[in-house]
């Protein structure tokens, strides 16, 4: 089931289009990355989403229809720009957030020590905002977006400010409210938190949609007949069925003979005698397909 729904959505500032014609949807139980350069109009189409700006066409739906006062409770949005009150303590601070999202007092004494407990800022509860380090900020930029329990989830670079510790600890939090069937929409440039959290993502860059699909349906379009082996000999100049043969980092890069698919070479290999530890067929990394995708967007505009 589709939590949000963006159909055909446009938007122009000026001279500026900012979006023109994104089409997506984001459904319960997933991690969707919203994915391009800056500029590219992902801010532009998430504010359109929150009912922000109007589309000048298509529309967009949340929770089964139009945004309302009521779903915007039912919303957690942590944006780029960050929104903590610095001349207050932190606890007060996030107090005063949940109550804007409808939470009772009794519910926010109840809930609010779990995740300042959870995100290890129970020590640093009574600081003022400003006293923190940003990666405590973003913290507690979190527990804000996530303590009212949302059926809908936006988060805008998640990760900024966070060391690999706490970066691991917000991917476990963020894995979870995917398995209680949140929906989730993260803006990120970190490809490596993109391949290991989304389940499907949308690429945008001059406000249209270049590339969306799952992961693994991406990097089946994009992968490559190359192999790479690491042989427990030293390799052949020359061997049956390989054009080329490439050394990189203690490893050796082949590319197979036209006609000739990577099940099929590691056969011969094992048939002309090459021993093998190990051998894998080479995928562009999300990084590579990001850039690849978007400089062949700039030349058709050429």
């Amino acid at each position: 089931m589709s939590k949000i729904i963006v159909n055909q959505i446009s938007k122009r500032f000026g001279k500026t289009q900012a979006v023109r014609d994104i089409s997506f949807d984001v459904r319960a139980g997933e991690i969707f990355g919203l994915l391009g350069p800056n500029g590219c109009g992902k801010t532009t189409s998430i504010r359109i989403i929150l009912d922000i700006y109007q589309p000048d066409s298509g529309f967009a739906e949340v929770l089964g229809g139009p945004m309302s006062a009521e779903k915007k409770a039912k919303i957690g949005y942590l944006p780029e720009e960050r929104g903590l009150y610095q001349d207050v303590p932190l606890d007060r601070c996030l107090t005063y957030l949940a109550s804007l999202k409808g939470m009772r007092d009794e519910d926010i004494k109840a809930k609010l020590p779990v995740f300042l407990e959870k995100f290890d800022l129970s020590a640093h509860a009574k600081k003022k905002t400003k006293e923190l380090s940003k990666g405590m900020q973003q913290k507690g930029q979190l527990i804000a977006t996530l303590m009212h329990d949302p059926e809908v989830i936006i988060i805008d670079e998640p990760f900024t400010a966070l060391d690999p510790i706490n970066t691991q600890l917000v991917k476990d939090v963020l894995d979870e409210e995917r398995q209680k069937g949140k929906a989730i929409i993260m803006c990120t440039h970190q490809m490596s938190q993109v391949e290991s959290l989304c389940d499907r993502l949308v690429l945008v860059d001059q406000g249209r949609v270049l590339l969306m699909g799952g992961l693994d349906e991406i990097n089946d379009r994009f992968k490559t007949d190359e192999v790479l082996v690491k042989a427990l000999t030293p390799l052949p100049s020359s061997i049956k069925g390989v054009k080329d043969i490439m050394p990189m980092n203690g490893n050796h890069k082949l590319t197979p003979e036209e006609g000739v698919q990577p099940s099929q070479l590691l056969k011969m290999l094992m048939e002309q005698g090459v021993a093998l530890e190990s051998y894998k067929v080479l995928v562009p990394s999300l990084d590579e397909i990001f850039i690849r995708v978007v400089e062949e967007g700039k030349r058709k505009d050429e």
